[in-house]
């Protein structure tokens, strides 16, 4: 309600109607306005908008838009909203976020001018262009969103929405000079030579083709858009008035034109003096540009394009033009509208120096790795990544297997080398620390899986940067679910490295592929839960720092659904009951580094209420939204450590002989080594693309995504590991090279992260499903 109120006002003088008149119209025309006839209705006015006036109305639990004319006097062919109601209507249909149109009327006498009504959408609107108030790698996730439903809208055949009469077509440019010159014309209040010559330049520079066809929105920028509540995805595109069959150039030169913004001009929360590129997270539009191509598949040369910027900034001062007018006549429904006046020269004063720009045509880069782009502050920490592990990480590791080699069967193998400390200190004082959590490190998750690739060519790097696993998904856990109490306690000291934690989940004594199998309750007595059960593979509870536990089990629950039957809970490990058992070896490993895997009994163990975490069966919803980041980092480190072994295969292969030859130009080793490069290339394009849907639509839309690299990545290393081992002979097996040890982590996350054929059964339901949604279109 408080986003409502600052986003609407009470109906402004000039635009009050009779609103129960309107009541009773809707509540007779519209079925369904209102189940609770004497539910109050509530009317407020959208602040926004400077041209058709937009109103919230609400008839008990009910919501709604309406849009209507302006009263008074209007420029001939503006604000025709029968437009907008018709494009909307066959958009929704065609399956394009917008909102859903319920009513149109053309029946002045109901509220003084047409209107027509729409559903309301709940989300988020970003009134500042420069969306100063999100993370930097949330602000590119959000113009990449834009970019893509840009490029679908321009993708739609007219014929097949049936808006073939719903613009002139061919000749768009030439008519677009010529309309916004009049409506220029008819508005000003004084001589602007800047706008006139600018007009002359357009009419004698059209483009060389003119002909394009297909609905273009004409006013398409971030503040018409409706963003889904938590995710970088669009759900409705608003404001249609402008919109037409034409040019679509002429769309994404608009959309892109805060970029070229003049210095001088305030632009909607962004400061005069700083160009858009300056605002960190913000994507180039060349990169922006190079997206929209390849959703849209056309060429990646943009002709014409300086017409079509300069067409942008005269468009704009034709428009402030009007709102400046529509001030002066009294009827414009903006809150702010007399400020626009001194805006129109210096608009278009920049479309004349864009117009005389030297080059007319944009080449852009065909780089498939250009759809999974780092921000400018990824690129920067990535940087300062590999020089830390060129600088500190990679000598050290003679001194970490030197102390596990020396304690290998002392107590002390579980404790840390002293260097370990020394190094989380130097992270920590470089920022890079806490990489993973993008609302701590401001980086998105296509940032962090470039820089997990980096950290996953060394086993302990991860841990030097507070990365490592389980303590990441842990922290993700209670960023996301916890309460502030959970957090102070826990995450805190967890993103300070103060405590370490594991995650107590798989079981001896089920099948646990099918996590609801399980079956360790965590029962409610008064003010607090008694867990029992008995957990095994819990990492990282062997670290003499792991502090906590978060203990997945069966809460007595009525539900009729296997997946609402189970919770998570916070149980300190130093609780009564809490027994770590045994130390289970990996393949004759103890990954004492790593905190060791455990078998972790609960007996009787009683906790406060108030570690439950987010709510009593809401253990799978949890899950699903700690899995999703984590694998992206689990398939990056395996893709880092397929990197490292294909490193010390191609050094081997150089070094040794056999036959008399080296080992390289044996046939079957350069296949070895060329199936390696490409299984590696592959593997990582499909991680990032599951981290760029993360990152655009959320762990929970881009399931098959997060399936599909949990069966590829590890494969993958395994792969590659193996043809290193092979190519190593006995020195591969042994303890004086790394990657008997890497093989065992990455065939070991073939079940960790929950078994191939699982995520394959899932992959495959999906797909089902999918086509099936296609052939219902057919």
């Amino acid at each position: 309600m408080a986003e409502l109120e600052a986003d609407t006002t009470a109906v402004r003088g000039k635009h009050k109607f009779d609103e129960q008149k309107l009541d009773d119209y809707l509540s007779t025309h519209l079925p369904g306005f209102s189940s609770s006839p004497a539910a109050p209705f509530t009317v407020r006015q959208y602040r926004s908008g400077q041209s058709n006036p937009t109103f919230f109305l609400q008839k008990g639990p009910n919501k709604f838009v309406l849009r209507k004319k302006p009263h008074g006097p209007l420029l001939p062919g503006a604000h025709r909203i029968e437009r907008e109601y018709e494009v909307q209507k066959a958009l929704f249909a065609a399956g394009f976020p917008v909102p859903k149109t319920l009513l149109y009327c053309n029946d002045v006498t109901v509220i003084g001018t047409e209107f027509y009504l729409m559903a309301h959408v709940e989300g988020r609107i970003f009134r500042d262009l420069t969306l100063s108030a999100v993370h930097p790698a949330e602000r590119s996730a959000l113009y990449v969103a834009l970019t893509e439903t840009l490029a679908r809208l321009h993708s739609f055949d007219i014929h097949k929405l049936k808006l073939t009469g719903y613009g002139k077509g061919k000749g768009y440019c030439q008519r677009q000079v010529l309309t916004w010159k009049k409506q220029y014309d008819r508005a000003a209040h004084t001589d602007i030579p800047a706008v006139n010559q600018l007009a002359d330049w357009l009419i004698n520079n059209l483009p060389s083709n003119d002909n394009e066809e297909c609905l273009i929105h004409g006013d398409f920028r971030i503040d018409n858009i409706i963003f889904h509540p938590t995710e970088a995805r669009v759900i409705a595109v608003l404001d249609w008035e402008l919109s037409t069959i034409g040019h679509p150039m002429s769309d994404l030169a608009y959309f892109v034109g805060p970029y070229f913004w003049p210095k001088e001009v305030r632009l909607l929360g962004h400061d005069t003096g700083k160009t858009f590129t300056d605002i960190e997270g913000m994507p180039a539009y060349e990169d922006l540009m190079s997206i929209y191509n390849r959703c849209r598949g056309v060429e990646s040369s943009v002709h014409d394009w300086n017409f079509f910027l300069a067409l942008t900034f005269f468009k704009l001062a034709g428009i402030l033009q009007g709102i400046h007018a529509r001030f002066l006549l009294g009827n414009s429904s903006g809150e702010n509208a007399s400020i626009f006046a001194d805006m129109v020269q210096p608009l278009a004063e920049q479309g004349l120096r864009l117009a005389k720009r030297e080059h007319t045509i944009v080449e852009l880069s065909g780089s498939p790795g250009e759809l999974f782009l780092l921000s400018a502050k990824g690129q920067k920490v990535l940087k300062k990544v590999k020089e830390f592990m060129k600088q500190h990480i990679f000598p050290a590791q003679k001194e970490f297997v030197e102390f596990y080699i020396k304690n290998e069967n002392s107590p002390l193998r579980w404790e840390k080398p002293a260097v370990l400390e020394k190094l989380k200190k130097l992270a920590q004082a470089e920022g890079l620390w806490n990489l993973f959590l993008p609302s701590v490190s401001g980086l998105s998750q296509t940032d962090y899986a470039f820089i997990a690739e980096e950290t996953g060519k060394c086993f302990f790097a991860p841990e030097v940067f507070n990365c490592q696993a389980p303590d990441t998904g842990n922290m993700e856990v209670l960023h996301m679910y916890g309460t502030e109490d959970q957090k102070k306690n826990w995450l805190e000291p967890l993103l300070a490295g103060e405590i370490q934690s594991c995650f107590c989940m798989t079981e001896p004594d089920v099948a646990s592929s099918d996590a609801t199998n399980m079956e360790c309750s965590i029962q409610r007595d008064g003010d607090s839960y008694i867990i029992n059960g008995k957990k095994w593979w819990s990492s990282g509870a062997g670290n003499p720092n792991c502090k906590v536990a978060i203990v997945m089990g069966k809460t007595t629950n009525t539900s009729s659904s296997r997946y609402k039957q189970h919770s998570m809970i916070i149980v300190p490990m130093d609780t009564e009951g809490v027994i770590r058992v045994r130390v289970l070896k990996v393949f004759g490993y103890e990954d004492t580094h790593h905190g060791g895997h455990l078998e972790v009994h609960f007996n009787n163990v009683r906790v406060p209420a108030s570690n439950i975490i987010l709510g009593e069966g809401r253990g799978f919803e949890i899950a699903q939204g700690r899995l999703g980041p984590g694998r992206i980092h689990h398939c990056m480190r395996c893709i880092g450590a397929a990197e490292s072994a294909l490193q010390l295969m191609c050094a081997r292969a150089a070094q040794r002989k056999t036959f008399g030859k080296k080992l390289y130009h044996h046939e079957v080793i350069a296949h070895w080594i060329a199936e390696s490069r490409i299984a590696i290339e592959q593997a990582r394009l499909l991680t990032l693309r599951a981290a760029k849907a993360i990152d655009t639509v959320g762990s929970a839309r881009a399931r098959k995504e997060i399936a599909m690299i949990k069966v590829v990545a590890p494969r993958m290393a395994c792969q590659v590991l193996d043809r290193a081992i092979q190519v190593f002979g006995g020195a591969g097996v042994s303890q004086d090279f790394p990657l008997a040890f890497m093989y065992v982590a990455a065939r070991t996350l073939r079940i960790a992260d929950g078994p191939d054929e699982v995520h394959l059964s899932a992959i495959a339901k999906m797909e089902l499903m999918e086509q099936a949604k296609l052939f219902s279109r057919m």
